[in-house]
């Protein structure tokens, strides 16, 4: 199988390269290379590549400073998936396009299903919605991934934020009413691929790791695993202080409650799913999963 990647320099993208099968014939690009925005920089890069599916891991990610950059936020959420659906119907070419818990407002108290109704919140998931939408509308028979809560033992995220955090203070409040599901951006790529290796699947799907937990609950395990991990100092005290939404306002509104129902990516790949706190531990200490 050839597959062509955008978005290869995200976390997600990163795993993609990391985890793709030595059968299988990877083309990656990075913003550098490939602006999905532009409608004849993606034909072009389609054309010349000949992928049998094209997984779309680029996005403007950035939820706060997305209210106050909403056109390049659009451009890349909602155009360049419109763009790839274009060029992949035309091309015969299968998409999965990777989305967001962000598409739902968060007020219901159980996990969301794949066919829930829409209603972000903010810039972030209006555009993400947009590009969902789009990608149904011209392709019915791309795939959709949700996801939630992505982190990686690198780069910029939760995790290796809050373990610099704690190197460098006594404490720290997080947030405690926020609920959904922490997710190894390896978990995403590894069942993005059982996905495509699944001629006849089609739609939206949701994939996180097992589980639920408040971004309070993510912090306390980060400390306990990164110790275990030797990650931090085994005499290292950081006070943990559980605080609400509002003690922390943000430009953009989260979500209160997004925790995603996986039955359907178990059901069609077969795949299980671990629980959120034995990947981390798995990721903090570098064993393979």
């Amino acid at each position: 199988m050839k597959i062509l990647i955008t978005g290869k320099s995200g976390q997600l993208g990163r795993q993609l390269l990391k985890q793709a099968s030595a059968d299988t014939a990877i083309v990656a690009h990075g913003r550098d290379t490939l602006n999905i925005a532009s409608k004849d920089q993606v034909f072009s890069a389609l054309k010349q590549a000949e992928p049998e599916v094209v997984i779309n891991a680029a996005a403007y990610t950035a939820v706060d400073k997305a209210e106050s950059d909403c056109e390049q936020a659009h451009l890349i959420n909602a155009r360049g998936p419109e763009n790839l659906a274009l060029a992949c119907r035309e091309l015969g070419i299968r998409l999965v396009h990777v989305s967001t818990d962000f598409v739902f407002d968060g007020k219901q108290s159980q996990p969301y299903m794949p066919g829930d109704a829409r209603s972000p919140l903010g810039v972030y998931g209006e555009s993400k919605a947009r590009g969902e939408e789009a990608v149904e509308a011209i392709l019915p028979g791309a795939i959709i991934v949700r996801t939630a809560w992505v982190y990686d033992r690198e780069g910029g995220n939760f995790v290796t934020t809050m373990l610099r955090l704690m190197r460098e203070r006594d404490q720290l409040g997080v947030v405690a009413d926020q609920i959904g599901t922490p997710t190894w951006a390896g978990t995403l790529a590894k069942n993005i691929f059982a996905l495509a290796a699944v001629p006849e699947a089609k739609g939206i799907y949701h994939c996180t790791d097992a589980g639920a937990a408040s971004w309070y609950d993510f912090a306390v395990a980060i400390f306990e695993e990164g110790k275990r991990a030797g990650l931090l100092s085994n005499n290292r005290r950081v006070n943990i202080a559980p605080i609400a939404t509002t003690d922390y306002p943000t430009p953009a509104a989260r979500p209160s409650y997004s925790v995603l129902d996986k039955s359907r990516l178990v059901n069609e790949t077969g795949l299980a799913l671990q629980h959120w706190r034995q990947v981390l531990r798995s990721v903090l200490n570098s064993t393979e999963l």
